[in-house]
């Protein structure tokens, strides 16, 4: 850990089943000797707060560390008093929280991040490794198909939101820096990389290791502890809750997987996008992006689909050419992008959109897409024009959603 003498590493790993969890646990554990491991599990009961639980395993600890309570509150700040104790007991020690499938990890660790008044950072004491998750092909593509069961899936500051199986599924694997997947040689395990390698072009995508002892193993575990600069983690953090990005797209096709990237710079007519939404959503494994509806002229509108479950949600407010607080508050990324994407009328408003699935026609795609927007008539009325347009998708102050045109 060049540069980092003062702090310990924190590896921060799961798994779409608590046995390939499990495996990377093992994994880190047998490449570096005194780990310590936290592993969480959190239990929703109806209250505002989950009950968290917390097993705690190493050498070392001393019997003022116990190694298994539970208690129900905001499960970022329980975990951040965790690891501040741990840090103090066992200085730049190797930590590997193992977190269940039921957190949304990107929103945790923004919590862990954020350092409330009064505490000392957790960045304080750890540098953090990439965020590994191991996948097992066959759960993977069955989750990827559940749109019909919710489960609960802790968004950060104790709240939990119910969303589909597959929703949960497709944020776990878009979480990941370093994805580690069994290689078996079947159908699954071949689909599922290139799954993986679409929904998260990012990800390093890694090889489960079936013996421990390996040289394999040792590239594995080496990749996984190996710190994030301290600056990456910021912007990532930052980025992951930005509504208004550049969505990451693979280029190549991949066992008949494609990835399509979508813009305009003109905004929808929300009555024709919503007959055109069973259309687009056809065939459609994720979708995701920001979108401009003419009714909310103002509004960032993020787009998140996860097979034929689509959700979309005003967001944020569109920069502005004043100014003002929204510029100060903006991440750096989006303010840049903002600037490259300058239009001198409408400022930063645009669409973006990125579709994965199997099989997709391009232009058919596209072209109905394309066909939802304002045509140039619609576009010559203006915004206090279009704020009166029919909104079956999000409505308006004053309008049933579900009205008709």
């Amino acid at each position: 850990m060049s540069g980092s003498s003062a702090r310990g590493l924190l590896s921060v790993v799961g798994g779409n089943t608590p046995g390939m969890r499990g495996h990377l646990v093992d994994l880190l554990l047998h490449g570096r000797p005194g780990t310590v491991v936290l592993a969480v599990s959190v239990e929703p009961d109806g209250g505002r707060y989950p009950t968290v639980q917390r097993h705690i395993s190493g050498h070392g600890l001393g019997p003022e560390i116990p190694l298994c309570r539970a208690g129900r509150g905001d499960p970022a700040v329980i975990i951040r008093q965790e690891l501040t104790a741990l840090a103090r007991r066992t200085p730049r020690a190797h930590v590997v929280l193992a977190l269940p499938g039921g957190l949304d990890v990107l929103a945790l660790l923004a919590d862990l991040w954020r350092t409330p008044i009064g505490t000392t950072p957790v960045e304080h004491h750890y540098d953090l490794a990439p965020i590994a998750v191991g996948i097992d092909p066959e759960r993977l593509l069955a989750d990827l198909r559940c749109v019909h069961h919710s489960t609960a899936i802790g968004v950060g500051d104790g709240e939990s939101a119910p969303v589909t199986v597959a929703e949960a599924a497709a944020r776990l694997t878009e979480a990941a820096e370093v994805l580690v997947v069994p290689q078996d040689g079947t159908d699954a395990s071949y689909v599922s990389h290139s799954v993986l390698a679409h929904l998260n072009p990012s990800a390093t995508l890694l090889p489960a290791p079936a013996d421990l002892r390996t040289r394999a193993a040792r590239d594995v575990q080496a990749a996984l502890l190996t710190p994030t600069p301290r600056q990456a983690v910021s912007d990532r953090l930052a980025a992951a809750f930005d509504p208004v990005t550049t969505p990451r797209l693979r280029s190549r096709d991949d066992h008949g997987l494609s990835s399509v990237r979508w813009h305009a710079r003109r905004p929808f007519h929300p009555e024709r996008l919503a007959h055109a939404l069973p259309a687009v959503l056809r065939g459609i494994t994720r979708s995701r992006g920001h979108l401009w509806l003419a009714s909310r002229p103002d509004a960032v509108v993020t787009w998140r689909s996860a097979g034929r479950h689509l959700e979309l949600r005003e967001a944020d407010r569109w920069l502005t050419a004043s100014g003002g607080r929204d510029w100060s508050s903006a991440s750096p990324a989006r303010r840049t992008l903002a600037a490259w994407h300058w239009d001198g009328y409408y400022g930063e408003r645009r669409n973006e959109l990125v579709f994965i699935g199997g099989a997709l026609d391009r232009q058919r795609l596209r072209r109905l897409l394309d066909t939802a927007l304002l045509d140039d008539g619609e576009l010559s009325l203006g915004q206090d024009g279009w704020r009166h347009l029919p909104d079956p998708i999000l409505g308006h102050p004053g309008q049933d959603p579900h009205a008709g045109g």
